[in-house]
């Protein structure tokens, strides 16, 4: 994995703010990066990223994988997530089933989706599954591999509670310009076990 540090894409004004305001101003600069680089090349992005991905992590048995349907701005994870799947692989989509909790539900590739809170696209029937490979969105991230989300705390607490069931790999996947020198973090935040890009694995 690269270990160079990154040149910085975009910083948070200077001067004091609490951790609150930090993680707003943020997610509206993180917003913007991010949707300048999925109007310069989504498609391409999304390629490249499925190359590094395959490189990184394929080859390896997955019980169960989880992506995101993509909304807004977010890169592409689908195909990814069926590259890396194998004939016994379960596919999943994440589902929100109340504030700060995620589950997921098994997907088929074609089935028809329902829409969730803030957008969101869900499997409105599947039977629930936990994954051992998650492919998680986000607005920003650093090379401490933080991420910073909507801030709902949807996959913190998500993570927090996979972790304590058995070992799973989280993997961030993000536009490079995503990159910023420091996430502001919570004593809740979960760190991610790896960031893919368009320019590589973090």
């Amino acid at each position: 994995m690269p270990t160079a540090e990154a040149a910085p894409h975009f910083s948070l004004p200077p001067g004091s703010m609490t951790q609150a305001t930090a993680k707003k101003e943020l997610r509206a600069a993180a917003a913007a990066i991010r949707a300048g680089a999925h109007g310069a090349g989504a498609s391409a992005a999304a390629q490249a990223l499925l190359r590094h991905g395959i490189a990184a992590l394929g080859g390896k048995p997955v019980g169960a994988i989880s992506a995101y349907w993509p909304m807004r701005t977010e890169i592409d994870p689908l195909p990814l997530m069926r590259a890396l799947a194998g004939p016994a692989t379960v596919l999943s989509l994440p589902v929100v089933v109340g504030k700060g909790a995620l589950a997921f539900r098994t997907w088929v590739p074609g089935e028809d989706l329902a829409g969730g809170p803030l957008g969101t696209s869900e499997p409105s029937r599947g039977a629930a599954v936990e994954p051992d490979l998650l492919l998680v969105p986000l607005l920003a991230f650093d090379r401490r591999r933080f991420r910073l989300g909507y801030g709902a705390g949807h996959y913190d607490a998500t993570l927090a509670r996979l972790r304590t069931l058995k070992p799973i790999l989280a993997v961030g996947v993000a536009f490079a310009a995503q990159e910023v020198p420091e996430v502001p973090t919570d004593p809740w935040d979960e760190p991610l076990d790896l960031v893919l890009t368009e320019e590589g694995p973090v």
